[in-house]
C-alpha cells in the first residue's frame, strides 16, 4: 500500500542498517504491520479476524508437527496411535485436543471474517483479488480439515472418508476413477490414510503461501472500513503500530481465552463421540454427520432426493454442494452496486441479515435426522442460498437507493463536527 505521507523507513541501529540492505527484512515489516503501513481510523473488530485467522492457522501447523511425530498413517494401528498420543505422550492430550479445538476455532473467525467482508463490500473492487485469494483459502481449509478428521480412524473418520469420497462417484464416467485415485483403492484404508495423512500435513504450508499473497494483495489498495469509503488523506489513517496492533492484541487475549476455556474445560464438545470407536467397515454409525463446519454445505447435498432431466438426485447434490462455494469466486461481479457497506444499503442489509440466519439454520439441518420434514426445509434454505446469491442481489444492487455517503472516513468518525469546525478554523486562521 503506497501513500505519500507514509513514513519513509530508516534504520538507525548499524547492524539493522546493514540487514536492511542485504535483505530489507525490517522494511517489509515496518511497511507491513507497524509504523509505516497507514491504515483506515476507524477500523472496528471485526477487522480483528483475520489476525486471529493467522493465529489459529499458526497454532495448528505448530500442534501438528508435534502430533505427526507420534501418529501412524497404518489402518491397523491408526487409532491406536491416537490413544497412545492421548494417553502415555507428556502433554498430549493438551496437544491433540488444541489441534482439535483449534481447527473449529479456525473455522469460527474465518466464518466471520467472510461475513464480514460480505455485509461491508470488502469483496467489490479494487479488492477482487483479495476476496479471490481468500476463497481460495476456504477451500484449501475444507480439504485439510476433512483429511485431519479422517486420521484419527475412529467410526466417524472410516465412514466420513465412504461418504465423502463417495460424491465423486457420481460424476458420470469419470468419477468412479477419481474416487478410487484419491483412495488409492476400492475403500478408505491404508493407501487413503497415507495420502490424507501426507496433504494433511502439507496443505497447511500451503495455506500459509496464499494468506501472504493474500496480505500482498491486500497492501496494494488498502484495507476496507466500515463506511466503504476511500481514504482521502493522511487524516483519514492511522499507523498500524501501536494502534491496530494494540487492538489486534485484545482480540487475540479475548480469542486465547474462549480457545482455552473449550479445550480445557469441554474438549469434545463439537466433535462425535462415535469417533472413540475404532473404524470398523462392518458396522455402518446409524447417523452419519460431518465436522460442524461442513453441515450447511451437507444440509445442500442432503436436499436433492429425486432426479432432475436426465440427471440423477446424487449428482445434483454433489454440484450444488460445490457450486455454493464456487458462487462466492463470482461474488464480485454478481454484486454491481458502487456501494460498499451494508450501513449504507438498507435493502441490501434485510437479506443480508436473513441470508445469515438461512447458513445458521443449513448447519443446524445438516446434522438433523433425515425426516420429509427436515428434508422440505433443507430444500427452501438450498433454494433461497442460491436464490440470493443469483437473483436477489443483482436486482437489490439495481434497484435499492443507498443512503448518502460521508464525504470522508473523518466526517464519518467525527458524526460531522469535522464538517462544521473546517469553516470556524479557516475564519479563525483569516483573522
Amino acid at each position: 500500500m503506497s501513500f505519500p505521507w507514509a513514513e519513509h523507513y530508516a534504520p538507525k541501529h548499524p547492524v539493522m542498517r546493514w540487514l536492511d540492505e542485504k535483505l530489507p527484512l525490517p522494511r517489509l515489516v515496518y511497511s507491513a504491520v507497524g509504523p509505516g503501513y497507514p491504515v483506515p481510523r476507524n477500523l472496528n473488530y471485526f477487522w480483528n479476524f483475520g489476525i486471529l485467522a493467522g493465529l489459529a492457522l499458526g497454532i495448528q501447523i505448530v500442534s501438528g508437527i508435534i502430533l505427526a511425530m507420534h501418529y501412524a498413517a497404518n489402518g491397523t494401528v491408526a487409532f491406536d496411535s491416537v490413544e497412545h498420543i492421548m494417553r502415555d505422550v507428556n502433554s498430549g492430550w493438551l496437544i491433540r485436543y488444541a489441534h482439535m479445538n483449534g481447527a473449529s476455532f479456525f473455522f469460527i473467525v474465518v466464518y466471520i471474517h467472510i461475513f464480514r467482508g460480505l455485509y461491508y463490500g470488502s469483496y467489490k473492487a479494487p479488492r477482487e483479488m483479495v476476496w479471490l485469494l481468500g476463497v481460495v483459502i476456504f477451500l484449501l481449509m475444507m480439504a485439510t480439515a476433512f483429511m485431519g478428521y479422517v486420521l484419527p480412524w475412529g467410526q466417524m473418520s472410516f465412514w466420513g472418508a465412504q461418504v465423502i469420497t463417495g460424491f465423486f462417484s457420481a460424476i458420470p464416467v469419470v468419477g468412479e476413477p477419481i474416487r478410487e485415485w484419491l483412495l488409492g483403492g476400492f475403500a478408505p484404508d491404508n493407501a487413503a490414510l497415507n495420502r490424507f495423512f501426507s496433504l494433511h500435513y502439507l496443505l497447511p504450508f500451503v495455506i500459509a503461501g496464499v494468506i501472504v499473497l493474500h496480505i500482498w494483495s491486500l497492501h496494494i489498495p488498502g484495507s476496507n472500513n466500515p463506511t466503504g469509503v476511500d481514504v482521502q488523506g493522511p487524516q483519514d489513517t492511522v499507523p498500524f503500530h501501536p494502534y491496530y496492533t494494540a487492538k489486534d492484541g485484545f482480540g487475540a487475549g479475548v480469542f486465547l481465552v474462549c480457545y482455552a476455556l473449550l479445550t480445557f474445560f469441554a474438549p469434545n464438545y463439537l466433535g462425535h463421540p462415535d469417533n472413540y470407536i475404532p473404524a470398523n467397515p462392518l458396522s455402518t454409525p446409524a447417523h452419519i454427520v460431518p465436522e460442524w463446519y461442513f453441515l450447511p454445505f451437507y444440509a445442500i447435498l442432503k436436499s436433492f432426493t429425486f432426479n432432475f432431466l436426465w440427471i440423477p438426485a446424487k449428482l445434483w447434490g454433489v454440484m450444488a454442494m460445490f457450486g455454493s462455494i464456487l458462487l462466492l469466486f463470482f461474488l464480485p461481479w454478481i454484486d454491481g452496486s458502487p456501494v460498499r457497506s451494508a450501513n449504507y444499503r438498507p435493502l441490501y442489509q434485510k437479506f443480508f441479515w436473513i441470508l445469515l440466519v438461512d447458513v445458521l439454520i443449513l448447519g443446524y439441518l445438516g446434522q438433523a435426522e433425515v425426516t420429509p420434514m427436515v428434508v422440505l426445509a433443507s430444500q427452501i434454505c438450498a433454494i433461497y442460498y442460491f436464490s440470493h446469491f443469483l437473483i436477489i442481489l443483482p436486482i437489490v444492487s439495481r434497484i435499492e437507493r443507498p443512503l448518502p455517503l460521508p464525504n470522508s472516513i473523518t466526517e464519518s468518525v467525527l458524526h460531522g463536527e469535522a464538517a462544521e469546525a473546517a469553516p470556524i478554523g479557516l475564519a479563525a486562521a483569516s483573522h
